[in-house]
This record gives structure tokens, C-alpha cells and sequence, in this order.
């Protein structure tokens, strides 16, 4: 089952996550390596949020994810979510 993360980001989101980039990304490859990580990043027009899916048995580790990942800690992120998503064409990541 796939697991999609909503991140809604804060106003100057693009000048604060400079700081904590690398750690975000570091973190975030930790899931990809694993195989739970599957997709992710910003959205643009507006660069206002961002969604990150994730593959497993459930969403407990988009959960834990956004628990410990670095920008949620430092308060880049003003809220998230996480919701299953039943894939049923295309490709099954």
C-alpha cells in the first residue's frame, strides 16, 4: 500500500530551509535506501507545500517520518498529514 505525506510549508519557506537542507535530505535518502520512500518533494506555483509518498504495510512510517524529520522539528512545516492511497494504474512503485 502507498502512504502519501501532505507537508503545508511556512511563508518563507525557501530562505529557512537552506539551514536544514542537507539534514532533511540525508534523512529523507535513510527512507529511499529502505525502500519506504518512494517519491518527494516541493510543489511549486505556489512553493506553499509539499508531499512525500511512501510504500509499506502502513502508514506508521510516513508518520514516524514526519516525526523526526529535520524540517518538522525546526518548524518549516505548520502541519501534516498522511493518507493512504489505493495505486490502481501506472506504475506500482
Amino acid at each position: 500500500m502507498h502512504y502519501i505525506l501532505f507537508y503545508k510549508t511556512v511563508d518563507n519557506y525557501v530562505q529557512r530551509r537552506a539551514e536544514f537542507r542537507d539534514a532533511h535530505l540525508k534523512y529523507a535518502n535513510e527512507f529511499v535506501k529502505r525502500g519506504e520512500l518512494v517519491l518527494g518533494g516541493a510543489l511549486e506555483e505556489p512553493l506553499d507545500s509539499a508531499i512525500l509518498v511512501f510504500k509499506g504495510e502502513s502508514q506508521s512510517v510516513a508518520e514516524e517520518f514526519a516525526k523526526n524529520d529535520p524540517y518538522v522539528k525546526n518548524r518549516l512545516i505548520v502541519e501534516w498529514t498522511v493518507r493512504p492511497w489505493n495505486v490502481v494504474v501506472g506504475s506500482k512503485l
